[in-house]
Formats: C-alpha cells, structure tokens, sequence
C-alpha cells in the first residue's frame, strides 16, 4: 500500500509519523523550513513525554510520486483547492482521496438523496476545484480527533485523545474505507469504520464553529471558554445552531451539546484551537470552511443562523485586520 499525505502539519505529520513507524509505505509533502527539517533530521514526534523520529520520504513535489492508493489531504481547508492540480500525477484509477480536514466537507451534498444532492459548497470550494479535479467518486471521509501541535520545523508534540471517524458519502462499509481504517488502526490511533459519517461531521462542526472563532475573538484556550458563563453561552447557541442546520439536512448529531461542552472542560482546557494558532502565528484563517459554510448550508436548509452569522463577521473582520484572511 503506498500513501501520500499533502500536508504535513500537525494532523498529517503526526498520521505520517505513526504510519511510518508501523513501516508503512507512506510519503509525506511539505515545504519550507518543515520540509528542510525532515530532510536533514527526520520527523520528530512526541507523545506523553516520549519522542521517536521516523524517516519517511518527504518532497515538496508531488509528480516524483506515482500514483498513489491513498491520498490523505490533511491541508487547511482553504488551501486544498490550489493543490488539485499539484496532486494530479498521483491520482491513479484507483486511487482514493481522504479528507482529513476541518469544517463541511466538499463532497457533503454528493449522493446525499433529495433536493440538494450534488450540491456544491462555494465556501469550501468555490470555484468547483475539487469536485471537478478530483471528483467526489475519488473520496472518503475522515475526521480526527487529535491535539497536536508542530512545535518547531520537524517536530511534532501530540497530548489528548487519538481517534478518526472514517467513511463512505454513500455510507456504505466499502473495501477501500476497510483497508484504510485498517492501516490507520494498526498505529496508536483509534480509527473507527462509520456507516453515516455525516453525523459525525455535524459533531466535529459542533465543536469547530464555536471554539476556533471564538477563540481566535478571545485570545482564549478551550478551557478559558467554557469556564467563563458569558462566553460558554455563545459557545452553546452557536452549538444549537449547528445542530438545527445538521437537522435540517436530515443528519442529526450523535452527540449532544452537553457533551461537547463537558468534554472539552475535562479532556481538554489546556488546548489552543487551530484558529487560534494560526492567528498566533502569523498563518492564514480557517474560516469560510468551517464557519462559512455553516452559514451557507444553513440557508440551504431554511435553518437561521443568527450566532453564526455575527461570529462569521467578527472573525472574519479579525483576521482581515491582521492580514490573515484568505482571499
């Protein structure tokens, strides 16, 4: 099996770490001084207070590849559809492209039975990049649950949970999502075969409209969030939001706000969204992909979405002061 995961950030590397240390053969593409660094020194991941470095192969140039069984694309959203074109010499016949990344995913409305099937999100993929140059026949869902960090060029530091939800758009258990849910399993992650992924997504979303906005408004960590009443209450309307626009396209959550709120109050306070790192470090916004599409599903749907709405303008102004939204 040969995979190749674009974007060897804090989810991808940490996935290319694991995966290499189980001797898969996985290449990893980056750039810049992360890329150097793995070049020269390996990629360092820590986890609990341990570290190992692996060598898997690393480039910057996707035609040096083939193609590929598994295209693991673990990018910022905004960013996946300037690489399509990149990524076209490692799409074979049967290569499966993963989605391994924040917010509503671009093939969502694809074999997604009434009115809205193959409907094409713009806040994802405005200009059809995706759905035209990979196709959303090509993909699987996959949604992770890690808190990691990349430290400094080459390193990784992982602390909390490691769990991935992956799945068919058509829900079905096909060979393809078996084999990889396979692989992924046999490293320290708890990946998890779903027949109805996009109640999971609605969960992450959850989850993702209302802390990385917020947090990126607030200069705050998880736990500073919850633990203050006033902003725990915005954080649970957008929540409720969230909720009503999954109903409203026939995918209810399977977790509840309750449980998003407490779990984020014990299994992870200390952590800082990516939103908010990003912003931290000078990096453009994740925001239409996963606050923007909200808000344009949702009128989709019928569903307001007032909370939302105002969150999506303030941090969008945020970011656009701080030249750090993308275009």
């Amino acid at each position: 099996m040969k995979i190749t995961i674009f974007g060897a950030g804090a989810i991808g590397g940490h996935l290319g770490a694991l995966l290499s240390r189980n001797e898969v053969d996985v290449s990893l593409i980056a750039r810049g001084a992360h890329l150097e660094a793995m070049r020269d020194k390996g990629l360092k991941l820590t986890m609990q207070g341990e570290s190992f470095v692996t060598r898997p192969r690393v480039t910057d140039d996707p035609s040096t590849l083939g193609p590929q069984d598994y295209v693991v694309v673990s990018l910022k959203s905004h960013q996946a559809p300037g690489v399509v074109d990149a990524m076209q010499p490692m799409l074979g016949p049967d290569t499966t492209v993963v989605t391994a990344m924040n917010g509503v995913p671009w093939w969502y409305f694809y074999k997604l039975a009434g009115a809205h099937e193959d409907y094409q999100i713009k806040a994802v993929d405005p200009d059809g990049k995706q759905w035209n140059g990979i196709g959303p026949q090509r993909t699987i869902g996959c949604i992770t649950y890690v808190a990691s960090e990349v430290t400094a060029p080459g390193e990784i530091e992982f602390g909390g949970q490691m769990r991935y939800y992956i799945g068919e758009p058509d829900n079905s258990e096909s060979e393809r999502a078996k084999r990889f849910q396979a692989v992924v399993d046999k490293t320290a992650i708890d990946a998890q075969l779903r027949t109805d992924l996009r109640r999971d997504i609605w969960v992450k979303i959850m989850g993702n409209a209302a802390y990385n906005p917020i947090s990126a408004l607030t200069m705050g960590t998880m736990g500073d969030m919850v633990n203050d009443p006033l902003v725990e209450d915005i954080l649970r309307k957008v929540m409720a939001e969230v909720v009503a626009v999954g109903r409203g396209l026939g995918a209810e959550p399977n977790a509840s706000i309750e449980e998003r709120i407490v779990g984020t109050r014990h299994g992870a306070a200390s952590h800082k969204s990516s939103m908010l790192q990003d912003l931290e470090r000078g990096r453009l916004m994740e925001i239409n992909p996963i606050v923007g599409a909200v808000s344009e599903v949702g009128k989709l749907a019928g569903v307001a979405t007032p909370t939302i709405d105002t969150v999506l303008a303030l941090v969008r102004l945020r970011a656009k002061l701080a030249g750090l939204l993308p275009e």
